[in-house]
């Protein structure tokens, strides 16, 4: 692991994490799911009895970013489990985005949030199946918010449009960027801006359909995939995410955040063919004319 730091890097240390090719030799690990970087996917086996999470180097489990408490929480285990307790940490700790009041009982597939940095914890007979499919899921989906991740994004969509150049069918692509983002990281820190992102997700969920599909596509830029929806359909789709998100506020350590979106639509209407650069190309240049044009609004 590399000595250096940086803000905003999460080093394990004191933690007998192993490679991901061998077998985890714990019945409980906790593996590393955001930020993004060289630990990313990471496991700490739970072999202690007790477990220090904080900024300190001497930490079990040591989270080098101004987010996280030098002494942030601790993972202990008692007869019936594995616990997690915050340890009156600046910025508090999270169990499934709950704020820790008490000790809380950690159950398979739990998140833990301890500043910027999730871990999910995993416990059972069938570890390191369950740790492999975390690290396939990690491949897919962004840990921040839960949507699908770029990647997954492009290789969905030159798919759905195969399919519907095949059967003749309608798509549309929509993408949004939130307004003035980078004045929400500034006012409100780099916590306030994650949360926004994610209550942004939550709230967009129901409104996605089973076969539609979102992705986060960059930093505060989302995307979703409409199969068999017209021009029509998609403008009226990407408004009501335009309303979703400027219609109540966001709030982070009770403060109000209003924030509002940009939204780009294009649609790929048979005959003919269209590529995957293409169509997102057309979305991106819709979404920044919705920005020149003063943003909060949908152009397609």
């Amino acid at each position: 692991m590399a000595e250096h730091k940086e803000q905003g890097t999460v080093v394990m240390q004191r933690s007998t994490t192993e490679p991901a090719q061998q077998a985890v030799s714990a019945s409980a690990v906790l593996v590393l799911i955001h930020p993004a970087g060289n630990d990313l996917g990471r496991r700490t086996p739970l072999e202690a009895d007790e477990l220090w999470v904080g900024r300190l180097p001497d930490m079990d489990i040591a989270i080098d970013t101004e987010s996280v408490s030098r002494r942030h929480a601790r993972v202990l285990r008692l007869a019936d489990g594995w616990y997690v307790e915050d340890m009156g940490s600046t910025n508090g700790s999270f169990v499934n985005d709950v704020r820790l009041e008490k000790p809380r009982r950690l159950t398979d597939g739990d998140q833990l949030r301890f500043g910027d940095a999730v871990l999910k914890f995993l416990s059972g007979e069938n570890l390191e199946a369950a740790y492999h499919e975390e690290i396939y899921r990690l491949s897919t989906v962004d840990a921040l918010t839960g949507v699908y991740n770029k990647r997954f994004f492009v290789d969905h969509l030159d798919r759905e449009i195969a399919r519907a150049e095949r059967h003749g069918q309608a798509l549309s692509v929509v993408l949004f960027d939130l307004d003035h983002f980078k004045k929400v990281n500034d006012t409100y820190g780099h916590l306030g801006g994650d949360e926004v992102l994610r209550e942004i997700c939550r709230r967009m969920r129901p409104r996605v359909r089973k076969d539609d599909l979102m992705a986060r596509y960059g930093g505060e830029e989302f995307a979703v995939i409409l199969p068999q929806t017209s021009h029509a359909g998609a403008v009226l789709f990407a408004d009501a995410l335009r309303l979703i998100v400027a219609r109540e506020s966001f709030t982070h350590d009770g403060a109000a955040i209003a924030v509002t979106i940009s939204v780009g639509v294009a649609c790929y209407e048979p005959p003919g063919q269209v590529t995957p650069v293409e169509l997102i190309r057309r979305a991106d240049e819709n979404l920044y004319a919705a920005k020149r044009a003063g943003r909060n609004r949908v152009v397609g």
